[in-house]
C-alpha cells in the first residue's frame, strides 16, 4: 500500500461540489492516502455555501459562477491554492446529459490547471454517495425543493427517474408539493374545490389577505425554492387534520415512491426475487424526520410493501462530502489502476 499513498503529497487537497436549485455547497478536503478505512470524523478543511447553480432555473451565467465562487472561496478558507487541487467531483442538479456534463467540464477546466482530475455527476450522485461513503452502489431518493431517484449498480449500470422539473412532473418534490397546496387555495376559493384551512394559513405566512392575491405573489417570481418553502405550512395543516393537505402529502409519498421502485427495477437492484438487500439514501428537506407527518418514512414504507430488502439510510455526512469522497475514490482507482 505504500507505493499507492506515495502518489498523495500531504499538502494536496481534494473539493467536493453539492449544486443544487435552493443552494450551492463546497467542502476542501485533505488528499487522504490509500486506505480501505476512512477516518472518523472526515478531516474537512473548509466549506463554503451560496445560491442555485442549476442553470435551467437561473442560466448558465449565474450557474457558472456560483460554482467558480464556492471553490474559491473554499480554498481561501482552507489556507490553499489551487494548484494544491488534485481532483475535483462536482455533482450538479440539471446535469443530465453528456452534454450538460461537457459544458461544466468547460467552465471548471477555465479555472483549473490541466493536471487536475475532474469529475462531473449529477446531484443525485453526490447524495448517493454521501450516505454510502463514496461507494456507488443502490438508490438515493433526493426530495427537497426538487426531487429525484438515482442508482447504480456494483457493476457500474446507472438509472434515474423524475428529476425533470416541475413542469414535467417532479409532483413529489418541495415545489410539487406547494404548488398543489397553492392550487388547493384557488380552487376552493373559486368553488372547484372543497375548503380547506390551507386558504388561512397560506395566506397568514405570506401577509395576504384574500386568495386572489395569490396570482400576483405567484407570478411575481415564480423561482422554484421560493414556491417550494411553503411545504412546512402544507404539512402543518396535514398535522392538523386538513383533508386537502393529507391528500396532496400523500400523494408525494407516492410520486416518490414509484419512482425509488422504477429504479430498483430498471438495474434489478433487489434481484429476480425482489428480496435482496439494497441501501436507500433518504435526502432532502422533505424527507426530514422533523414532524409527525414523516414523509420519508412514509415512502419507505410503500417501498418496502416491494422490495423487503431495501435498507434506508439517512447520511451523516452532507452531499458535497459525499462528492468529495467520490473525488477520493475516482483518483485512488486511477492511481491502482497505474500500478497494474
Amino acid at each position: 500500500m505504500g507505493s499507492e499513498s506515495e502518489e498523495c503529497s500531504e499538502n494536496e487537497v481534494i473539493l467536493g461540489v453539492d449544486g443544487g436549485t435552493t443552494s450551492t455547497v463546497c467542502v476542501c478536503m485533505p488528499l487522504l492516502p490509500f486506505s480501505d478505512h476512512l477516518p472518523d470524523p472526515l478531516p474537512i478543511l473548509g466549506r463554503v455555501a451560496a445560491g442555485c447553480s442549476n442553470y435551467n432555473s437561473v442560466g448558465e451565467d449565474a450557474a457558472k459562477d456560483t460554482l467558480g465562487k464556492v471553490m474559491e472561496e473554499a480554498l481561501s478558507k482552507s489556507g490553499v491554492k489551487k494548484s494544491a487541487v488534485r481532483a475535483i467531483c462536482l455533482g450538479v442538479s440539471g446535469v443530465n446529459h453528456p452534454k450538460d456534463e461537457e459544458r461544466v467540464l468547460s467552465w471548471i477546466r477555465d479555472i483549473f490547471p490541466a493536471n487536475v482530475k475532474i469529475y462531473i455527476h449529477n446531484d443525485a450522485v453526490a447524495a448517493l454517495a454521501s450516505g454510502t461513503m463514496g461507494k456507488l452502489h443502490g438508490c438515493v431518493l433526493i426530495a427537497g425543493t426538487g426531487s429525484i431517484s438515482f442508482g447504480f449498480t456494483e457493476d457500474g449500470r446507472k438509472a434515474r427517474a423524475a428529476g425533470a422539473g416541475p413542469v414535467l412532473g417532479d409532483w413529489g418534490s418541495g415545489y410539487g408539493i406547494a404548488a398543489r397546496g397553492l392550487t388547493a387555495v384557488v380552487r376552493a376559493h373559486d368553488g372547484r374545490g372543497p375548503q380547506t384551512m390551507l386558504t388561512s394559513h397560506i395566506l397568514d405566512s405570506l401577509g395576504l389577505s384574500s386568495p386572489d392575491e395569490l396570482i400576483g405573489w405567484t407570478y411575481a417570481d415564480p423561482s422554484w425554492a421560493r414556491i417550494a418553502a411553503l411545504v412546512p405550512v402544507v404539512v402543518s395543516c396535514a398535522e392538523a387534520g386538513d383533508q386537502v393537505a393529507n391528500e396532496i402529502l400523500n400523494n408525494a409519498v407516492q410520486e416518490l415512491a414509484s419512482s425509488v421502485r422504477a429504479v430498483v427495477q430498471r438495474l434489478s437492484l433487489a434481484g429476480e426475487d425482489r428480496k435482496g438487500s439494497f441501501p436507500v439514501v433518504m435526502v432532502g428537506g422533505v424527507l426530514e424526520a422533523n414532524s409527525s407527518w414523516d414523509i420519508g418514512t412514509e415512502v419507505i414504507n410503500c417501498v418496502l410493501k416491494t422490495y423487503s430488502g431495501a435498507c434506508p439510510i439517512r447520511p451523516k455526512v452532507e452531499p458535497a462530502t459525499g462528492a468529495a469522497l467520490l473525488a477520493w475514490s475516482f483518483l485512488m482507482k486511477e492511481i491502482l489502476a497505474g500500478h497494474r
